[in-house]
Protein backbone atom coordinates (compact mmCIF):
# COMPACT_ATOMS: atom_id res chain seq x y z
CA UNK A 1 0.00 0.00 0.00
CA UNK A 2 2.56 2.47 1.17
CA UNK A 3 4.59 1.41 -2.07
CA UNK A 4 1.63 1.78 -4.58
CA UNK A 5 1.17 5.52 -2.79
CA UNK A 6 4.89 6.79 -3.65
CA UNK A 7 4.33 5.25 -6.77
CA UNK A 8 1.17 7.56 -7.26
CA UNK A 9 3.19 10.72 -5.70
CA UNK A 10 6.31 9.92 -8.06
CA UNK A 11 4.23 9.75 -11.32
CA UNK A 12 2.55 13.11 -9.96
CA UNK A 13 5.52 14.95 -9.64
CA UNK A 14 7.28 13.94 -13.01
CA UNK A 15 3.68 15.39 -14.82
CA UNK A 16 3.34 18.39 -13.06
CA UNK A 17 6.71 19.51 -15.24
CA UNK A 18 5.60 18.46 -18.35
CA UNK A 19 2.09 19.58 -17.83
CA UNK A 20 3.90 22.75 -17.00
CA UNK A 21 6.25 22.63 -20.20
CA UNK A 22 3.42 22.08 -22.39
CA UNK A 23 1.20 25.01 -20.85
CA UNK A 24 4.01 27.24 -21.29
CA UNK A 25 4.27 26.22 -25.03
CA UNK A 26 1.12 26.84 -26.09
CA UNK A 27 1.12 30.02 -24.19
CA UNK A 28 3.87 31.19 -26.74
CA UNK A 29 2.11 29.81 -29.26
CA UNK A 30 -0.82 31.66 -28.55
CA UNK A 31 1.09 34.92 -28.36
CA UNK A 32 3.16 34.30 -31.27
CA UNK A 33 -0.32 33.98 -33.38
CA UNK A 34 -1.75 37.15 -31.84
CA UNK A 35 1.26 39.50 -32.41
CA UNK A 36 0.71 38.14 -36.43
CA UNK A 37 -2.75 38.80 -35.94
CA UNK A 38 -2.16 42.53 -34.32
CA UNK A 39 0.38 42.98 -36.93
CA UNK A 40 -2.08 42.07 -40.21
CA UNK A 41 -4.10 44.62 -38.38
CA UNK A 42 -2.38 47.10 -38.30
CA UNK A 43 -0.74 46.83 -41.73
CA UNK A 44 -4.00 46.86 -42.95
CA UNK A 45 -5.02 50.38 -41.71
CA UNK A 46 -1.74 51.87 -42.13
CA UNK A 47 -1.09 50.04 -46.02
CA UNK A 48 -4.43 49.87 -47.17
CA UNK A 49 -6.06 52.59 -45.44
CA UNK A 50 -9.35 53.69 -43.99
CA UNK A 51 -9.60 56.20 -46.59
CA UNK A 52 -10.08 54.12 -49.40
CA UNK A 53 -13.45 54.46 -50.62
CA UNK A 54 -16.08 51.21 -51.71
CA UNK A 55 -15.57 49.41 -54.58
CA UNK A 56 -17.87 48.05 -56.94
CA UNK A 57 -18.88 44.76 -55.67
CA UNK A 58 -18.44 46.69 -52.33
CA UNK A 59 -21.30 48.90 -52.74
CA UNK A 60 -23.52 45.89 -53.89
CA UNK A 61 -22.86 43.95 -50.56
CA UNK A 62 -22.87 47.34 -48.36
CA UNK A 63 -26.15 48.48 -50.15
CA UNK A 64 -28.18 45.69 -48.66
CA UNK A 65 -27.67 46.71 -45.09
CA UNK A 66 -26.97 50.31 -45.84
CA UNK A 67 -29.04 53.49 -44.28
CA UNK A 68 -27.22 55.87 -46.91
CA UNK A 69 -28.36 54.50 -50.58
CA UNK A 70 -30.94 52.26 -51.94
CA UNK A 71 -30.46 48.41 -52.14
CA UNK A 72 -28.30 47.56 -55.69
CA UNK A 73 -29.26 44.67 -57.64
CA UNK A 74 -28.53 41.04 -55.77
CA UNK A 75 -27.52 38.87 -59.01
CA UNK A 76 -27.61 34.92 -58.61
CA UNK A 77 -24.06 34.22 -57.54
CA UNK A 78 -23.49 36.45 -54.68
CA UNK A 79 -24.63 35.63 -51.08
CA UNK A 80 -25.82 37.84 -47.97
CA UNK A 81 -23.04 36.43 -45.52
CA UNK A 82 -20.85 39.76 -45.75
CA UNK A 83 -23.59 42.09 -45.49
CA UNK A 84 -25.08 40.74 -42.36
CA UNK A 85 -21.58 41.19 -41.27
CA UNK A 86 -20.80 44.67 -42.07
CA UNK A 87 -24.44 45.70 -40.58
CA UNK A 88 -23.54 46.14 -37.16
CA UNK A 89 -21.69 49.17 -38.54
CA UNK A 90 -23.18 50.15 -42.29
CA UNK A 91 -26.64 50.45 -40.75
CA UNK A 92 -26.17 53.11 -39.13
CA UNK A 93 -23.41 55.07 -40.28
CA UNK A 94 -22.15 56.04 -43.78
CA UNK A 95 -18.30 56.05 -42.71
CA UNK A 96 -15.92 54.35 -44.91
CA UNK A 97 -13.10 54.73 -42.25
CA UNK A 98 -15.33 53.19 -39.92
CA UNK A 99 -16.17 49.92 -41.97
CA UNK A 100 -12.44 49.75 -42.69
CA UNK A 101 -11.27 49.53 -38.92
CA UNK A 102 -13.89 47.49 -37.97
CA UNK A 103 -13.25 45.29 -40.72
CA UNK A 104 -9.27 45.04 -40.16
CA UNK A 105 -9.93 44.10 -35.98
CA UNK A 106 -12.33 41.75 -37.45
CA UNK A 107 -10.39 39.94 -39.91
CA UNK A 108 -7.09 40.03 -37.54
CA UNK A 109 -9.31 38.57 -34.79
CA UNK A 110 -10.29 35.55 -37.39
CA UNK A 111 -6.83 35.13 -38.58
CA UNK A 112 -5.58 34.04 -34.81
CA UNK A 113 -8.63 32.26 -34.24
CA UNK A 114 -8.15 30.16 -37.64
CA UNK A 115 -4.27 29.58 -37.02
CA UNK A 116 -5.28 28.78 -33.38
CA UNK A 117 -7.51 25.59 -34.23
CA UNK A 118 -4.31 24.09 -35.52
CA UNK A 119 -2.77 24.64 -32.49
CA UNK A 120 -1.52 20.41 -31.27
CA UNK A 121 -1.12 19.63 -35.05
CA UNK A 122 1.77 21.61 -36.22
CA UNK A 123 4.48 22.83 -34.14
CA UNK A 124 3.66 26.83 -32.06
CA UNK A 125 6.80 28.10 -35.22
CA UNK A 126 4.91 26.37 -37.87
CA UNK A 127 1.58 27.81 -37.24
CA UNK A 128 3.56 31.49 -36.62
CA UNK A 129 5.17 31.24 -39.42
CA UNK A 130 1.91 30.13 -41.39
CA UNK A 131 0.04 32.72 -40.50
CA UNK A 132 2.67 35.59 -41.32
CA UNK A 133 2.86 34.02 -44.99
CA UNK A 134 -0.38 34.09 -45.69
CA UNK A 135 -1.06 37.70 -43.63
CA UNK A 136 1.75 39.14 -45.89
CA UNK A 137 0.12 38.36 -49.02
CA UNK A 138 -0.55 41.22 -50.81
CA UNK A 139 -4.18 39.96 -51.67
CA UNK A 140 -4.53 38.93 -48.23
CA UNK A 141 -3.62 42.72 -46.56
CA UNK A 142 -5.79 44.04 -49.73
CA UNK A 143 -9.17 42.30 -49.05
CA UNK A 144 -8.89 41.88 -45.25
CA UNK A 145 -10.42 44.94 -44.44
CA UNK A 146 -12.74 45.00 -47.46
CA UNK A 147 -16.63 43.96 -47.74
CA UNK A 148 -16.11 40.89 -50.30
CA UNK A 149 -16.51 37.25 -49.47
CA UNK A 150 -13.37 35.73 -50.14
CA UNK A 151 -10.58 36.41 -47.07
CA UNK A 152 -13.55 34.98 -44.97
CA UNK A 153 -14.29 31.63 -46.97
CA UNK A 154 -10.22 31.53 -46.35
CA UNK A 155 -10.28 31.65 -42.81
CA UNK A 156 -13.81 29.44 -42.62
CA UNK A 157 -11.37 26.58 -44.96
CA UNK A 158 -8.70 27.03 -42.14
CA UNK A 159 -10.53 26.68 -39.36
CA UNK A 160 -12.76 23.82 -40.67
CA UNK A 161 -10.02 21.36 -42.14
CA UNK A 162 -8.60 21.99 -38.50
CA UNK A 163 -11.68 21.52 -36.49
CA UNK A 164 -12.37 18.24 -38.63
CA UNK A 165 -8.95 16.83 -38.05
CA UNK A 166 -9.05 17.49 -34.44
CA UNK A 167 -13.08 16.22 -34.11
CA UNK A 168 -12.56 12.42 -33.00
CA UNK A 169 -14.04 10.94 -30.83
CA UNK A 170 -13.40 11.61 -27.10
CA UNK A 171 -12.46 15.47 -28.73
CA UNK A 172 -14.20 18.38 -26.51
CA UNK A 173 -16.88 20.65 -27.31
CA UNK A 174 -14.66 22.97 -28.82
CA UNK A 175 -13.48 21.30 -32.04
CA UNK A 176 -17.20 19.98 -32.83
CA UNK A 177 -18.41 23.36 -32.27
CA UNK A 178 -15.41 24.64 -34.18
CA UNK A 179 -16.14 22.49 -37.53
CA UNK A 180 -20.08 23.48 -37.56
CA UNK A 181 -19.22 27.23 -37.10
CA UNK A 182 -16.23 27.35 -39.75
CA UNK A 183 -18.08 25.63 -42.00
CA UNK A 184 -21.19 27.44 -41.37
CA UNK A 185 -19.02 30.60 -41.87
CA UNK A 186 -17.41 29.47 -45.32
CA UNK A 187 -21.13 28.92 -46.90
CA UNK A 188 -22.81 32.05 -45.13
CA UNK A 189 -19.91 33.86 -47.53
CA UNK A 190 -20.24 31.74 -50.39
CA UNK A 191 -22.24 28.48 -50.49
CA UNK A 192 -20.65 27.17 -53.90
CA UNK A 193 -16.99 28.13 -52.63
CA UNK A 194 -17.85 26.27 -49.41
CA UNK A 195 -18.82 22.82 -51.44
CA UNK A 196 -15.56 23.27 -53.10
CA UNK A 197 -13.13 23.31 -50.21
CA UNK A 198 -14.87 21.12 -48.10
CA UNK A 199 -15.12 17.89 -50.67
CA UNK A 200 -12.26 16.38 -49.38
CA UNK A 201 -13.17 16.49 -45.84
CA UNK A 202 -16.62 15.25 -47.16
CA UNK A 203 -15.02 12.33 -49.31
CA UNK A 204 -12.83 11.87 -45.79
CA UNK A 205 -15.83 11.63 -43.69
CA UNK A 206 -17.96 8.98 -46.30
CA UNK A 207 -14.29 6.80 -46.82
CA UNK A 208 -13.18 6.63 -43.11
CA UNK A 209 -16.78 6.34 -41.71
CA UNK A 210 -16.37 9.01 -39.44
CA UNK A 211 -20.69 9.70 -39.95
CA UNK A 212 -20.48 12.01 -36.38
CA UNK A 213 -17.75 14.73 -37.95
CA UNK A 214 -19.60 13.90 -41.52
CA UNK A 215 -22.70 15.29 -39.96
CA UNK A 216 -21.71 18.32 -38.18
CA UNK A 217 -19.57 19.34 -41.07
CA UNK A 218 -22.94 18.74 -43.46
CA UNK A 219 -24.78 20.69 -40.70
CA UNK A 220 -22.25 23.45 -40.47
CA UNK A 221 -22.64 23.97 -44.80
CA UNK A 222 -26.72 23.88 -44.73
CA UNK A 223 -26.93 26.65 -41.65
CA UNK A 224 -24.45 28.76 -43.51
CA UNK A 225 -26.10 27.65 -46.94
CA UNK A 226 -30.18 28.09 -45.63
CA UNK A 227 -30.88 31.79 -46.54
CA UNK A 228 -29.28 31.19 -49.92
CA UNK A 229 -30.76 28.27 -50.82
CA UNK A 230 -34.45 29.60 -49.62
CA UNK A 231 -33.69 32.89 -51.51
CA UNK A 232 -33.45 30.38 -54.53
CA UNK A 233 -36.89 29.41 -54.54
CA UNK A 234 -38.36 32.69 -53.59
CA UNK A 235 -36.66 34.55 -55.97
CA UNK A 236 -34.90 32.62 -58.40
CA UNK A 237 -37.24 29.66 -59.35
CA UNK A 238 -35.62 27.40 -57.66
CA UNK A 239 -31.67 26.14 -56.63
CA UNK A 240 -30.80 24.85 -60.11
CA UNK A 241 -31.68 27.63 -61.73
CA UNK A 242 -30.07 30.00 -59.20
CA UNK A 243 -27.02 27.86 -60.25
CA UNK A 244 -27.89 28.00 -63.80
CA UNK A 245 -28.22 31.74 -63.70
CA UNK A 246 -24.83 32.06 -61.90
CA UNK A 247 -23.57 30.34 -64.51
CA UNK A 248 -24.33 32.47 -66.95
CA UNK A 249 -23.35 35.47 -65.24
CA UNK A 250 -19.80 34.09 -64.71
CA UNK A 251 -19.67 33.25 -68.33
CA UNK A 252 -20.77 30.21 -68.61
CA UNK A 253 -19.07 27.31 -65.97
CA UNK A 254 -16.82 24.99 -68.04
CA UNK A 255 -13.38 23.67 -69.27
CA UNK A 256 -11.63 26.96 -68.66
CA UNK A 257 -7.53 27.11 -68.49
CA UNK A 258 -7.59 30.52 -66.24
CA UNK A 259 -4.11 29.48 -64.72
CA UNK A 260 -2.34 32.39 -66.69
CA UNK A 261 -5.00 34.94 -66.25
CA UNK A 262 -3.95 34.32 -62.90
CA UNK A 263 -0.83 34.98 -62.97
CA UNK A 264 -1.69 38.18 -64.89
CA UNK A 265 -3.80 39.64 -61.34
CA UNK A 266 -1.12 38.89 -59.52
CA UNK A 267 0.74 42.55 -60.72
CA UNK A 268 -2.87 43.95 -58.99
CA UNK A 269 -5.30 43.60 -61.36
CA UNK A 270 -8.06 43.32 -58.70
CA UNK A 271 -10.72 42.18 -62.15
CA UNK A 272 -8.60 40.73 -64.75
CA UNK A 273 -12.08 40.49 -66.93
CA UNK A 274 -10.92 40.09 -69.88
CA UNK A 275 -7.38 38.85 -69.20
CA UNK A 276 -5.42 40.05 -72.27
CA UNK A 277 -2.65 41.91 -70.33
CA UNK A 278 0.98 41.04 -70.24
CA UNK A 279 2.51 38.73 -67.65
CA UNK A 280 3.70 40.83 -64.59
CA UNK A 281 7.31 40.77 -63.69
CA UNK A 282 9.29 37.48 -62.74
CA UNK A 283 9.66 39.06 -59.69
CA UNK A 284 6.15 39.35 -58.95
CA UNK A 285 4.76 36.30 -59.87
CA UNK A 286 8.18 34.13 -58.92
CA UNK A 287 6.73 33.01 -55.15
CA UNK A 288 3.59 31.64 -57.20
CA UNK A 289 5.71 28.86 -58.62
CA UNK A 290 7.51 28.02 -55.64
CA UNK A 291 4.12 28.14 -53.42
CA UNK A 292 3.32 24.09 -54.79
CA UNK A 293 7.09 23.10 -54.94
CA UNK A 294 7.08 23.83 -51.20
CA UNK A 295 3.97 22.89 -50.32
CA UNK A 296 5.03 19.28 -51.82
CA UNK A 297 8.25 19.23 -49.86
CA UNK A 298 5.90 19.99 -47.25
CA UNK A 299 3.93 16.54 -47.52
CA UNK A 300 7.16 15.09 -48.08
CA UNK A 301 8.59 16.34 -44.30
CA UNK A 302 4.92 15.24 -43.08
CA UNK A 303 5.18 11.64 -44.42
CA UNK A 304 8.52 10.67 -43.15
CA UNK A 305 7.95 12.08 -39.41
CA UNK A 306 4.59 9.89 -39.64
CA UNK A 307 1.98 12.60 -39.49
CA UNK A 308 0.86 12.97 -43.39
CA UNK A 309 -2.66 13.75 -42.05
CA UNK A 310 -2.30 17.55 -41.13
CA UNK A 311 -0.78 18.06 -44.23
CA UNK A 312 -2.19 16.17 -46.79
CA UNK A 313 -6.04 17.20 -45.68
CA UNK A 314 -5.33 21.03 -46.21
CA UNK A 315 -3.52 20.40 -49.27
CA UNK A 316 -5.96 18.79 -50.76
CA UNK A 317 -8.71 21.03 -50.07
CA UNK A 318 -6.21 24.01 -51.34
CA UNK A 319 -6.37 21.94 -54.57
CA UNK A 320 -10.31 21.95 -54.42
CA UNK A 321 -10.80 25.30 -53.37
CA UNK A 322 -8.69 26.53 -56.63
CA UNK A 323 -9.48 24.56 -58.86
CA UNK A 324 -13.09 26.08 -60.30
CA UNK A 325 -10.58 29.00 -60.32
CA UNK A 326 -8.23 27.96 -62.21
CA UNK A 327 -9.98 25.81 -65.03
CA UNK A 328 -13.62 26.44 -64.80
CA UNK A 329 -13.87 30.05 -64.99
CA UNK A 330 -13.22 32.02 -67.86
CA UNK A 331 -11.18 35.43 -66.30
CA UNK A 332 -9.24 36.20 -62.81
CA UNK A 333 -8.95 38.17 -59.68
CA UNK A 334 -6.46 37.37 -57.13
CA UNK A 335 -9.09 37.34 -54.36
CA UNK A 336 -10.42 34.00 -55.72
CA UNK A 337 -7.81 31.77 -54.55
CA UNK A 338 -7.25 33.32 -50.86
CA UNK A 339 -8.60 30.06 -49.35
CA UNK A 340 -6.44 28.17 -51.38
CA UNK A 341 -3.81 30.27 -49.86
CA UNK A 342 -4.75 29.82 -46.34
CA UNK A 343 -4.89 26.24 -46.78
CA UNK A 344 -1.00 25.94 -48.57
CA UNK A 345 0.34 27.88 -45.84
CA UNK A 346 1.08 25.61 -43.28
CA UNK A 347 2.51 23.04 -45.29
CA UNK A 348 4.80 25.82 -47.26
CA UNK A 349 5.74 27.02 -43.77
CA UNK A 350 6.10 23.40 -42.14
CA UNK A 351 8.51 22.87 -45.53
CA UNK A 352 10.21 26.17 -44.49
CA UNK A 353 10.52 25.15 -41.06
CA UNK A 354 12.62 21.90 -41.89
CA UNK A 355 14.96 23.59 -44.49
CA UNK A 356 15.99 25.89 -41.68
CA UNK A 357 16.44 22.59 -39.40
CA UNK A 358 17.73 20.22 -41.67
CA UNK A 359 20.78 21.80 -43.14
CA UNK A 360 23.49 20.29 -41.66
CA UNK A 361 27.24 21.86 -40.88
CA UNK A 362 28.66 23.92 -42.55
CA UNK A 363 25.79 24.32 -44.80
CA UNK A 364 23.10 25.42 -42.22
CA UNK A 365 24.13 28.94 -42.07
CA UNK A 366 24.25 30.16 -45.82
CA UNK A 367 21.00 27.79 -46.41
CA UNK A 368 19.18 29.90 -43.32
CA UNK A 369 20.77 33.10 -44.92
CA UNK A 370 19.40 32.26 -48.65
CA UNK A 371 15.94 31.42 -47.00
CA UNK A 372 15.76 34.74 -44.96
CA UNK A 373 16.66 36.58 -47.81
CA UNK A 374 14.16 35.08 -50.14
CA UNK A 375 11.46 35.88 -47.44
CA UNK A 376 12.68 39.72 -47.18
CA UNK A 377 12.62 39.88 -51.17
CA UNK A 378 9.16 38.31 -51.12
CA UNK A 379 7.69 40.47 -48.52
CA UNK A 380 9.37 43.82 -50.29
CA UNK A 381 7.60 42.54 -53.76
CA UNK A 382 4.57 42.29 -51.79
CA UNK A 383 4.12 45.41 -50.23
CA UNK A 384 5.32 47.20 -53.51
CA UNK A 385 2.25 45.24 -55.46
CA UNK A 386 0.08 46.46 -52.47
CA UNK A 387 0.88 49.93 -52.17
CA UNK A 388 0.29 50.26 -56.35
CA UNK A 389 -2.78 48.60 -56.06
CA UNK A 390 -4.26 50.81 -53.15
CA UNK A 391 -3.55 53.68 -54.78
CA UNK A 392 -4.94 52.49 -57.78
CA UNK A 393 -8.28 51.70 -56.59
CA UNK A 394 -8.20 54.83 -54.16
CA UNK A 395 -7.43 57.12 -57.27
CA UNK A 396 -10.92 55.19 -59.26
CA UNK A 397 -12.92 55.20 -55.99
CA UNK A 398 -12.37 59.31 -55.83
CA UNK A 399 -13.11 59.50 -59.37
CA UNK A 400 -16.45 57.94 -58.13
CA UNK A 401 -17.10 60.18 -55.84
CA UNK A 402 -16.32 63.48 -57.69
CA UNK A 403 -19.12 61.89 -60.33
CA UNK A 404 -21.63 61.59 -57.43
CA UNK A 405 -20.64 65.48 -56.00
CA UNK A 406 -21.10 66.94 -59.78
CA UNK A 407 -24.58 64.89 -60.18
CA UNK A 408 -25.84 66.83 -56.58
CA UNK A 409 -24.82 69.91 -58.14
CA UNK A 410 -26.72 69.46 -61.00
CA UNK A 411 -29.88 68.36 -59.55
CA UNK A 412 -29.79 64.51 -59.20
CA UNK A 413 -30.19 63.81 -55.66
CA UNK A 414 -31.91 61.15 -53.59
CA UNK A 415 -34.59 59.90 -54.29
CA UNK A 416 -32.93 59.61 -57.59
CA UNK A 417 -31.84 57.05 -60.33
CA UNK A 418 -28.80 55.84 -62.01
CA UNK A 419 -28.41 53.97 -65.09
CA UNK A 420 -25.24 53.33 -67.88
CA UNK A 421 -21.71 52.87 -67.32
CA UNK A 422 -20.87 52.44 -63.67
CA UNK A 423 -23.94 52.96 -62.57
CA UNK A 424 -23.87 50.75 -59.47
CA UNK A 425 -20.79 52.31 -57.61
CA UNK A 426 -21.57 55.97 -58.89
CA UNK A 427 -25.49 54.96 -57.36
CA UNK A 428 -23.94 54.21 -54.21
CA UNK A 429 -22.00 57.24 -53.44
CA UNK A 430 -24.71 59.80 -54.56
CA UNK A 431 -27.61 57.89 -52.36
CA UNK A 432 -29.64 56.94 -55.53
CA UNK A 433 -30.74 53.72 -57.06
CA UNK A 434 -29.37 51.70 -59.87
CA UNK A 435 -31.03 49.87 -62.99
CA UNK A 436 -29.98 48.26 -65.78
CA UNK A 437 -31.71 47.18 -68.93
CA UNK A 438 -29.41 44.39 -70.07
CA UNK A 439 -26.05 42.59 -68.85
CA UNK A 440 -25.81 40.66 -65.48
CA UNK A 441 -27.21 43.32 -63.59
CA UNK A 442 -30.38 43.74 -65.63
CA UNK A 443 -33.46 44.75 -63.59
CA UNK A 444 -35.56 47.26 -65.49
CA UNK A 445 -36.40 48.24 -68.36
CA UNK A 446 -36.54 51.04 -71.22
CA UNK A 447 -40.20 52.50 -70.36
CA UNK A 448 -40.18 51.96 -66.54
CA UNK A 449 -36.91 54.67 -66.59
CA UNK A 450 -38.27 56.73 -68.74
CA UNK A 451 -41.36 56.63 -66.65
CA UNK A 452 -39.72 57.12 -63.62
CA UNK A 453 -37.51 60.26 -65.05
CA UNK A 454 -41.11 62.29 -64.92
CA UNK A 455 -41.40 61.69 -61.19
CA UNK A 456 -37.75 61.86 -59.97
CA UNK A 457 -33.88 62.58 -60.99
CA UNK A 458 -32.70 59.90 -63.30
CA UNK A 459 -29.48 59.95 -64.89
CA UNK A 460 -27.34 57.95 -67.63
CA UNK A 461 -23.41 57.48 -67.68
CA UNK A 462 -22.32 56.75 -70.92
CA UNK A 463 -18.15 56.08 -72.69
CA UNK A 464 -17.43 59.79 -74.39
CA UNK A 465 -18.34 58.82 -78.38
CA UNK A 466 -21.02 56.17 -77.30
CA UNK A 467 -25.10 56.95 -78.18
CA UNK A 468 -27.37 57.19 -75.14
CA UNK A 469 -29.81 55.02 -74.27
CA UNK A 470 -33.34 55.70 -76.51
CA UNK A 471 -34.81 57.53 -73.11
CA UNK A 472 -31.92 59.36 -72.51
CA UNK A 473 -31.61 61.23 -75.94
CA UNK A 474 -33.36 64.48 -75.37
CA UNK A 475 -31.77 65.00 -72.41
CA UNK A 476 -29.44 68.23 -71.18
CA UNK A 477 -25.55 66.58 -70.95
CA UNK A 478 -22.78 66.85 -69.53
CA UNK A 479 -18.98 66.04 -69.82
CA UNK A 480 -17.94 64.68 -66.04
CA UNK A 481 -14.63 63.14 -65.42
CA UNK A 482 -14.31 61.07 -69.07
CA UNK A 483 -17.89 60.12 -69.04
CA UNK A 484 -20.58 61.42 -70.73
CA UNK A 485 -23.64 62.57 -68.54
CA UNK A 486 -27.96 62.69 -69.33
CA UNK A 487 -29.62 64.12 -67.03
CA UNK A 488 -33.33 64.64 -66.12
CA UNK A 489 -34.21 66.72 -63.18
CA UNK A 490 -38.45 67.32 -63.44
CA UNK A 491 -39.38 70.88 -62.72
CA UNK A 492 -35.97 71.94 -63.15
CA UNK A 493 -36.54 73.13 -66.68
CA UNK A 494 -33.94 70.47 -67.81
Amino acid sequence: MTGSVHATLAGMRRERPQRGLEGARASRATAALAAVAAAFTLAQLFLVGPGMGLGWDETVYVSQVSAHAPAAFFSAPRARGISLLVAPVTAWSSSTALLRIYLAVLSGLALFLALRAWRGLFPARVLALASALFASLWVTLFYGPQAMPNYWVAVGASAAVACFLQARDGAGRRAWWGLAASAALMAWMRPTDAVWAALPLLALGLARRRWRALAVLLAGLAAGAAEWVIEAYVRYGGLLHRLSVGSAIQGGLGWHLAVTDQLRSLGGETLCRPCTGPLPDPAVTVWWFTLPVLAALGLVVAVRARRPAATALPLACAVSAAFPYLFLIGYAAPRFLLPAYALLALPVADALGHLFTAARRPWRAPVTTLICLGLAAHLAVQLAVLVHTANSTTTDHRAWSRTASDLHRLGVRPPCLLTGDDAIPVAFYTGCSSAATDGPNANSTADRIAGTARSMPVATLVPPGTRPPSYARDWPSALLDGQRLYHSVPGSGR
